[in-house]
């Protein structure tokens, strides 16, 4: 009985240094594989600032080619924050493929404005980080002037948003100006008045009365007559002509 017993953890310790060993050889012979392509994916969305040869030069290490290379030799981490230090990148993620591609997928940051000052001009995405513009296309947002502060932005970034979840201000509103009171006032597309829209307390209201204006003075053709449209008064909206 004892050695029906020492027998039965002989085998499964014969078994366990087994696999072991095969683990062990097809680990190795799987690091030797070298990469036989390179696959560059964008995430759904625009992707107007970067292109697959971009993203492919940003994978070189050392001056060469990842391709051809072995997989013991490639630092897949190192590869993926060399793509994020691309301003354009959000996120990026490098990974093997089992028949031996490398493969990256990228999602571009998306531009939601473009803060213009005379000194300086970037875009900011969803989340209030700053993107430079690029040589290789200009993308069609908000331009905001008057910001000048980083905490600025964070303060202004729920009121852009606001204003793109609207399909008719997302294409009417084509400039926003902050003053130097904290007041905004907007450049509009459907003609050359402005709007005064104050500061940004009671920011859903003012929103709703400069849409009812709009659907009155659209019908009736009158708001080409305005030079300025005033909604920060409490409960109702002022014209001067």
């Amino acid at each position: 009985m004892k050695f029906k017993k020492i027998l039965k953890y002989l085998l499964l310790l014969c078994l366990l240094i087994g696999l072991s060993l095969l683990y062990g050889f097809s680990l190795q012979r799987n690091t030797q594989k070298k990469i036989v392509d390179i696959s560059v994916n964008f995430e759904a969305g625009d992707n107007n600032f970067l292109t697959h040869n971009m993203v492919n030069k940003l994978l070189i290490q050392n001056n060469e080619t990842v391709k051809n290379k072995a997989k013991s030799i490639l630092d897949l981490y190192s590869l993926e924050n060399n793509i994020l230090k691309n301003p354009y990148v959000e996120k990026a993620a490098v990974f093997y493929t089992v028949n031996g591609m490398l493969k990256t997928v990228v999602k571009q940051r998306e531009p939601i404005a473009r803060i213009v000052s005379k000194n300086s001009s970037y875009y900011i995405d969803k989340q209030g980080v700053k993107v430079p513009l690029s040589d290789v296309f200009s993308s069609r947002v908000l331009l905001i002037s008057g910001v000048k502060k980083d905490e600025e932005i964070k303060e202004i970034l729920p009121f852009i948003k606001v204003i793109l979840k609207d399909d008719f201000f997302k294409k009417e509103i084509v400039g926003i100006h902050k003053s130097a009171e904290n007041e905004f006032v907007f450049s509009v597309r459907s003609g050359d008045y402005k709007i005064d829209f104050g500061n940004l307390e009671d920011i859903v209201v003012k929103f709703k009365k400069l849409k009812a204006f709009y659907n009155t003075t659209y019908k009736n053709k009158t708001i080409q007559n305005y030079k300025t449209i005033t909604v920060k008064y409490h409960n109702q909206v002022v014209c001067t002509k």
